[in-house]
């Protein structure tokens, strides 16, 4: 299966470098200088957030993720994951690994679940430093209790399916 979308992103980047060529040799050059660039920007915090998330697994004590995110948590368990998903700063170098680091640290998947979708629709810096000056508060806060229920309902659809 992960040959399929490695195989299905490398065609996309065929196709692109290929449109990009067809509109100009300067753009083909601009484009693959971009992509080296971001790629040799982006590998480092890769390795750092990986190696962290192991770092950080090992230290978590298993017992107190487990009894607080852990499968017998149920909505409680949820409820403490969407708020740290809110809470947690930075990209997803950051809040992946933390995911990762919780589920091998006991945390049921369900939870991590909840925790992620959180991080991905309300992570509060991203609120503060792009949403609100931006758009409108009015517009955040519909934005925000209009997307309340997801991390739950994922969260308990992910209970409904069974482990992963």
């Amino acid at each position: 299966m992960l040959f399929l979308v490695d195989l299905l992103l490398w065609t996309a980047v065929a196709a692109l470098a290929l449109t990009a060529a067809v509109r100009g040799k300067i753009l083909l050059q601009q484009g693959g200088r971009e992509g080296v660039l971001d790629f040799a920007r982006l590998i480092p915090r890769l390795l750092l957030g990986v190696v962290g998330s192991g770092f950080i697994a090992e230290a978590l004590p298993q017992d107190v993720i487990g009894r607080w995110l852990g499968g017998d948590s149920g909505v409680l368990g949820v409820t403490l994951a969407v708020i740290g998903g809110a809470l947690t700063p930075g990209g997803p170098v950051v809040g992946f690994s933390i995911g990762s680091a919780a589920l091998k640290g006991g945390a049921a998947a369900p939870q991590v679940i909840a925790y992620t979708t959180a991080w991905a629709l309300f992570a509060v810096q991203r609120i503060l430093v792009w949403e609100l000056p931006i758009m409108s508060a009015r517009m955040m806060w519909i934005r925000v209790a209009a997307s309340l229920p997801v991390p739950f309902l994922a969260a308990f659809g992910a209970m409904l399916l069974g482990k992963p």
